[in-house]
């Protein structure tokens, strides 16, 4: 990430905070199992993984600051995501990405496909949330960091490539940013969850799991 990214662009927000409890109330704890591992992949300030409850929980990112704000009982791993070394092959249940996969070049996160595809359990899956480019191309590249461009059809295409199984495709799941005019309250967020069509929904929800026999290239 460059340097200053997160005392310019990605500040902490305390408005991330509210988001990412109530995504766990209403969303991810119906999807993910008390007795799972879960990996956070570019896990940031910790908004997902210090709210999830799970058997295990590891928050990995490149920023050496990201530690700091992971909650007692969250393993941090200071790592490029295409470096998966310090997670045990086979021990993953739920890996997560929110907003990464954007910031790296296809190269590398073919990479980190592949490695993740060891690092998955036999029922593991990855997660993917980003922005949906087909809906936030005004705003894309309002973030300097981003490298590379995904709508949900190129992302879930993307995925097939490199050895996955699509099982979810949410092309509007979520607002681009908690900065826009929608106020950020619990019961909304869990309204806004519920509502079959996603007004202002820029951010995709891909989730895809190996192929199963598919080949591991590095």
């Amino acid at each position: 990430m460059a340097p200053g990214y997160h005392e310019s662009r990605l500040s902490h927000d305390p408005r991330r905070d509210v988001l990412w409890q109530s995504l766990w109330r209403y969303y991810f704890r119906k999807r993910i199992a008390p007795t799972d591992c879960v990996l956070d992949l570019g896990c940031g300030y910790g908004e997902f993984i210090n709210n999830v409850t799970a058997r295990r929980r590891i928050g990995l990112d490149v920023w050496n600051g990201s530690a700091a704000h992971l909650d007692k009982g969250v393993e941090p791993i200071v790592s490029s995501v295409t470096a998966l070394d310090g997670v045990d092959d086979g021990s993953v249940d739920y890996a997560f990405a929110s907003n990464l996969f954007e910031h790296v070049t296809q190269s590398d996160f073919a990479q980190v496909l592949a490695s993740l595809r060891r690092k998955l359990s036999p029922s593991g899956t990855l997660t993917i949330l980003q922005p949906n480019y087909r809906y936030a191309y005004r705003e894309y590249f309002d973030d300097y960091t981003h490298i590379s461009v995904y709508s949900h059809i190129s992302l879930a295409d993307f995925l097939r490539a490199n050895g996955y199984d699509v099982i979810e495709v949410r092309p509007r799941f979520l607002p681009l940013t908690v900065k826009s005019r929608l106020p950020v309250w619990p019961f909304l967020i869990g309204l806004y969850l519920a509502l079959p069509f996603k007004p202002m929904g820029k951010q995709m929800l891909i989730r895809a799991r190996p192929q199963s026999g598919s080949a591991i290239h590095e």
